[in-house]
């Protein structure tokens, strides 16, 4: 009989497909898998990389411009090719390249009058924008920035697919009443008001949110996993993604 439980319930899973398998696909040129590798990358890297762009003195229009670009170069060049586990996280080399991208590639595109609009990904940067104009006003560096936008995506990917996990279960509605209290918080109503909206009693309801968040803390766990290329590197990027956020 199938169960009925999350798949990150049920007990341990062998050890994720990392984010350096992605690289190593994505940099092997002119292959289907390695322009979707490719984009999958992009697709969870390009926003920390926006806001590090704005960071950096670019307006909207120029920051869209910039991402665009520097990822249809890694494309037309092979350059995810050159990145290497042993010599540090992916991130850290997305970052370098940037950097490297707007001090050399970047300036001679803007002296040419090219490279403005190229646009080989489908990315909702109005919404990013939107999204980097709401948020407070800090004094973090740049990189900070970029570590920080990095360590959001993560989490905001956790959270995403624990709600599609409980959706597939027909417990969206559950979900969406106890999202807040996924990363210890306590809900924003008392718990009797809670468990009585949600159909449940007191007990139930705080064994469910126990549930709850132990599925959050591992599908967090099974993300940071992809990131790293060996096992016993986990927890240190655990540390890094608290590091990022608590500044």
């Amino acid at each position: 009989m199938p169960s009925d439980r999350p798949a990150a319930d049920r007990g341990p899973q062998r050890f994720a497909t990392t984010r350096w398998t992605l690289v190593r696909t994505a940099g092997r040129q002119d292959t289907a898998s390695a322009d979707r590798a490719l984009a999958e990358l992009c697709e969870r890297y390009w926003y920390p990389l926006y806001a590090y762009a704005r960071r950096r003195g670019h307006d909207a229009d120029d920051a869209r411009d910039v991402t665009q670009s520097f990822f249809a170069m890694l494309l037309e060049k092979g350059g995810v090719g050159r990145a290497d586990p042993q010599r540090g996280r992916f991130r850290t080399f997305l970052l370098s390249s940037m950097q490297n991208f707007l001090a050399g590639e970047w300036r001679k595109q803007q002296a040419a009058k090219r490279g403005g609009g190229t646009n080989i990904l489908s990315l909702d940067f109005e919404s990013a924008e939107a999204t980097y104009t709401r948020e407070p006003a800090t004094e973090l560096d740049p990189e900070a920035i970029y570590e920080r936008k990095w360590a959001l995506s993560l989490l905001e990917r956790a959270l995403a697919d624990l709600e599609q996990q409980y959706a597939d279960l027909d417990k969206r509605e559950f979900f969406i009443a106890v999202r807040g209290t996924v990363s210890g918080a306590e809900p924003s109503v008392p718990y009797p008001k809670l468990a009585e909206s949600v159909g449940m009693s007191e007990g139930a309801l705080r064994t469910a949110i126990s549930r709850l968040r132990k599925r959050w803390r591992t599908r967090v766990r099974d993300l940071v996993a992809e990131t790293v290329d060996d096992e016993s590197e986990i927890q240190d990027e655990l540390q890094r993604l608290i590091s990022a956020l608590d500044v």
